[in-house]
């Protein structure tokens, strides 16, 4: 019998705008693409349901490093509620629990219906979550048939619309902060107007600071692999630096950057305000991201491994 020969990784920076399909995790997206990169390192930026399509963003080797800001940034969704029917999970892919009568809406029921979900609102997240309870995730917990009791939590909905109706059909546009459940919105909607809904389709449109993305799917990715090589494959991958463009940027010269290398805080005069920048060195290439005081003080915080490769000596602070 043939087996199929093993993946030989190497280790690969970058980020790839990945278009999920449907009826795959996240983590079963990520590894896929993880081995027809042969990448030693890789992490997603945020997890999309199984029934989810869309931008998922993947980091590959330092890349990863800057995950954690992604996974906190603005999003935008298109998703489908389908009124009169509420499930377990919130959406198309769990058992049904209550169907209800859908009575015609005008307008200004559906907007009355809306409002409340706008702005800073109070959550309750589904109860097949990755949310974790006791150190386990709660999706676990309501698998076995156990109790759960879904935490709530202050998220963040910066729009919320409409895009078309049909009978018990509703298209919305959802454009949200980190840690808000569509799921919960259409759940809430469907509350709202008295006849339940849960969630028929979703795609993530996209992710801050992607927000008008080249997406790649993964018959794409194969495609390339197999008809034009790995070079060509590479060249789908944005630089570290693509996921940093939201930050002030401070460029240092080739002293500061060794400096810089070796830990150590700077003094930079006429640094602009304090806060996160992402540090460049004088040809532009990132080399992290760091603090600067009230006082302009530069001190590092996250460091790619390029900045301190010939970082030696220790020498005063600047």
């Amino acid at each position: 019998m043939n087996r199929k020969p093993r993946t030989v990784f190497r280790k690969l920076d970058g980020i790839l705008l990945l278009d999920k399909p449907q009826g795959l995790s996240s983590n079963q997206a990520l590894q896929r693409v993880r081995h027809l990169f042969r990448a030693e390192k890789a992490g997603h930026t945020g997890s999309l349901d199984p029934l989810a399509t869309g931008l998922l963003p993947v980091c590959f080797g330092e890349a990863t490093k800057i995950a954690g800001l992604l996974l906190g940034s603005r999003k935008a969704y298109e998703t489908t509620a389908v009124l009169g029917l509420t499930t377990d999970s919130d959406d198309a892919d769990g058992a049904p629990l209550l169907r209800r009568d859908v009575p015609g809406f005008d307008d200004a029921r559906i907007e009355a219906a809306l409002a409340p979900l706008r702005g800073r609102i109070r959550q309750r997240a589904p109860i097949y979550s990755a949310l974790k309870q006791g150190g386990e995730a709660l999706y676990a917990k309501a698998r076995r048939g156990e109790a759960v009791e879904a935490p709530e939590r202050d998220v963040e909905v910066h729009q919320l619309r409409v895009l078309d109706r049909a009978s018990d059909r509703v298209r919305l546009l959802v454009e949200c902060g980190s840690g808000t459940y569509v799921r919960s919105l259409v759940r809430d909607f469907g509350e709202n107007l008295g006849c339940g809904a849960h969630v028929a389709t979703l795609r993530r449109l996209w992710v801050d600071p992607f927000t008008a993305p080249r997406m790649f799917t993964l018959d794409e990715l194969q495609a390339i692999a197999e008809g034009r090589g790995e070079a060509a494959l590479e060249a789908c991958l944005l630089p570290i630096e693509a996921g940093l463009g939201g930050f002030p940027q401070v460029r240092l010269d080739p002293v500061q950057a060794r400096r810089l290398g070796q830990g150590q805080r700077l003094r930079l005069e006429g640094a602009g305000p304090a806060g996160c920048v992402a540090i460049h060195d004088q040809a532009g290439r990132v080399l992290g991201l760091g603090e600067i005081d009230a006082d302009a003080i530069l001190r590092p915080s996250r460091l790619f491994t390029w900045a301190t490769e010939g970082a030696s000596g220790a020498g005063p602070e600047a």
